[in-house]
């Protein structure tokens, strides 16, 4: 079975409500998120917004052979549908394929979908941003952003390989800068080392894969130290291995059946504004629902752009559901497997909720079942915190308490939390720079940009008094039997 972006649509299209399609003419810059926002974007987007299907536009002005898909991963039952496992059980199918994984596989070049049409920068006109409908999200951009990029690095010392997705701004006919968060990606750490040898850096961008590989690329270290490429995640979740074929212009390897590939070389010690042809000073969205701030940043020479006949460019808004499903199911996924290994069977199920855009906030569900389990949830959270080292809140909820409604969560916090008896505060830890009140100029108290008050909200009832805390108890009927239609 071929595992793709394209299969993906087809089990979209085959479940009522998680797929659509726009019919009518748009342009890249802002339009297609301008529209999605309100389709089905959710997330930490400035409201109103909505938690909707995928959306497919079918007309993109000057590009009249591709199509541009929106909101793939933006629904948490959207993604299990597509993983094939329920959406409560993403952070357990992830946590099992890190144990089980599956190595990738190289393919002929003659097999490789992602190779049917062939553009070389060598070839008079060529221009990347004429081949690659790559949207701008506001008029602010710093420009076209592949959002969904899986970005293919391998080590020029040691050969191995890693992916990961950051964001990328088409500059010029054969440009592209790469952002990548300091001190936190393996790719970067490979860069460096190119970098002091003063060497072009080989990269390749898939773009449109099957969705196990844009959930399986989310994962950090520890979880995947350095030298785990996460493609074998992706394996291990449909249990064969990811198809890999060798570039054309390059000397590495890309995804054999993504819609798209671009195909580059880092370009060593040299840096540029990431807005040089907008001069806004701001690049993209985030997932905190701010744009960030237009950077100095690494630039990759395009040597060439391959895709599949009539190919899917799929893309992305920053601060939306979907960033929470590739940025948050590997984190649930890393504390699970952190604090079952420290104490097994306390703690029930973790989500990394949306309004911490899959990397500031987590709620973990925790079960006591002993006295001596007081304190252990607490216990659990700085395990979370060290799982994930880009947390910044964790709220502990009993087992009655639904982790994945909010609505709940609070409920928890309101009536089972005291602030000056249950909070726990962290001060003075790293976090990530996207956070715009982790500066100095918000507070003096803050060292350094990206540094944190790590928290921690217990909304558990003490042990001792559990009886007190007894919620009321409904008939548990069959509703559809009485009411068929619902």
């Amino acid at each position: 079975m071929e595992y793709d972006l394209r299969r993906a649509i087809e089990i979209m299209k085959a479940n009522p409500g998680q797929y659509a399609e726009c019919n009518e003419p748009v342009e890249c810059h802002a339009e297609i998120s301008g529209i999605y926002r309100y389709v089905g974007a959710g997330g930490t987007v400035k409201r109103p917004t909505k938690e909707g299907p995928a959306l497919m536009f079918n007309k993109v002005n000057g590009h009249p052979d591709a199509k541009v898909l929106i909101g793939t991963l933006a629904s948490r039952k959207r993604v299990a549908l597509m993983l094939e496992t329920e959406p409560e059980k993403l952070g357990y199918l992830l946590k099992d394929s890190v144990t089980k994984a599956i190595d990738p596989v190289v393919i002929p070049n003659d097999k490789a979908l992602c190779q049917e049409v062939v553009y070389k920068a060598t070839d008079p006109g060529f221009d990347v941003r004429k081949i690659v409908p790559a949207p701008t999200n506001t008029p602010e951009d710093a420009g076209p952003y592949v959002t969904m990029g899986v970005c293919y690095g391998e080590d020029p010392e040691t050969g191995e390989s890693d992916v990961t997705i950051h964001r990328l701004c088409l500059q010029s006919e054969d440009e592209m800068s790469m952002w990548i968060t300091p001190g936190a990606r393996h790719l970067g750490a490979m860069f460096e080392k190119a970098e002091k040898a003063d060497k072009p850096w080989p990269i390749s961008v898939s773009i449109g894969v099957d969705p196990a590989i844009d959930i399986a690329a989310g994962f950090e270290p520890p979880t995947t130290p350095f030298g785990f490429n996460e493609l074998s995640i992706a394996g291990a979740i449909r249990g064969k291995a990811v198809e890999l074929t060798n570039c054309l212009t390059i000397n590495s390897k890309c995804i054999a059946n993504a819609e798209y590939v671009i195909e580059g070389e880092m370009i060593p010690n040299f840096r540029a504004a990431e807005d040089k042809n907008s001069n806004t000073g701001k690049a993209m969205p985030e997932f905190p629902g701010y744009t960030g701030g237009a950077a100095s940043v690494p630039m990759i020479k395009i040597k060439s752009v391959t895709h599949r006949k009539n190919p899917i460019l799929q893309t992305c808004i920053g601060p939306s559901e979907e960033h929470v499903s590739m940025a948050g199911i590997p984190t649930e996924a890393s504390i699970l497997n952190m604090v079952e290994k420290a104490m097994p069977g306390r703690l029930l199920n973790v989500y990394a909720a949306s309004p911490g855009g899959g990397k500031y906030m987590a709620v973990l569900q925790f079960k006591k079942s002993i006295p001596s389990d007081e304190g252990r949830q607490r216990q659990a959270a700085l395990l979370a915190f060290s799982a994930f080292p880009e947390l910044k809140h964790v709220f502990l909820v009993d087992e009655d308490v639904d982790p994945f409604d909010m609505n709940d969560v609070i409920w928890a916090m309101n009536t089972r939390f005291q602030g000056n008896i249950d909070t726990v505060f962290i001060p003075g830890v790293r976090c990530h720079p996207l956070d715009p009140s982790e500066t100095p100029e918000y507070s003096p108290l803050i060292a350094d940009r990206g540094i944190s008050c790590k928290t921690i909200f217990d909304c558990t009832v003490p042990f001792g008094m559990k009886s007190k805390f007894e919620r009321s108890k409904f008939l548990d009927l069959d509703y559809k039997k009485y009411v068929p239609d619902l």
